[in-house]
């Protein structure tokens, strides 16, 4: 997997990256945490400058999170919710996650879009109460581009300075990046199945 991302990013550059980040928000097949430290790598290789990758896998991240952002502000809590039982099961979103998500975001406000942009699964997530609870767009933008720049700065700059150890990195990174997007994969056909199993009973 780590050699197949390095052929998208070393072919694509730098729209490859905002492109993987855009799926990364929508539906997570490969996390951040894989993309962007391997981009990282790539900018300290001299790919493209380490200013151009934050700020292209920025907008990346923050184009993702606009569409559940919308739908959630568009429909409003009922009609989302009635979304969520039909087609959650395929999304791995029950209606308990979808309100535990609403009731958290009611309970920090705004500032949990900033530290849910920091946190693994809850990255996605958080759009739709902030939707839901009618966020300002000015102010999701705000938060949103804020918490995921500054997630970005960590991942990237850690793959920077290691430039020098590219060789012994990608030696333990390339198994372990494959067991992980398995792992995604599977945990995707786990909750897939027993959203539908729990459907059916």
């Amino acid at each position: 997997m780590f050699d197949v991302l390095t052929g998208w990013i070393e072919s694509g550059g730098l729209l490859a990256v905002g492109l993987l980040m855009v799926l990364e928000n929508v539906f997570p097949p490969i996390p951040s945490e894989l993309i962007v430290p391997l981009a990282g790598f790539l900018a300290a290789r001299g790919a493209f400058s380490l200013g151009a990758l934050l700020v292209v896998a920025t907008i990346g991240s923050v184009a993702g999170t606009l569409l559940w952002y919308g739908l959630a502000r568009a429909w409003g809590p009922d009609r989302f919710l009635r979304f969520v039982d039909r087609w959650g099961p395929w999304l791995t979103l029950s209606r308990e996650e979808a309100e535990g998500a609403m009731a958290w975001f009611h309970r920090y406000g705004p500032a949990a879009v900033f530290l849910g942009r920091l946190v693994p699964t809850v990255r996605t997530l958080i759009s739709v109460p902030a939707g839901l609870w009618g966020m300002s767009f000015r102010a999701f933008l705000l938060y949103t581009a804020a918490g995921s720049l500054c997630w970005i700065a960590l991942l990237a700059g850690a793959g920077y300075l290691l430039r020098e150890n590219y060789e012994r990195v990608e030696r333990w990174v390339n198994p372990v990046a494959t067991r992980v997007v398995v792992g995604i994969v599977a945990l995707y056909l786990y909750r897939l199945l027993r959203g539908l199993s729990r459907r059916r009973g």
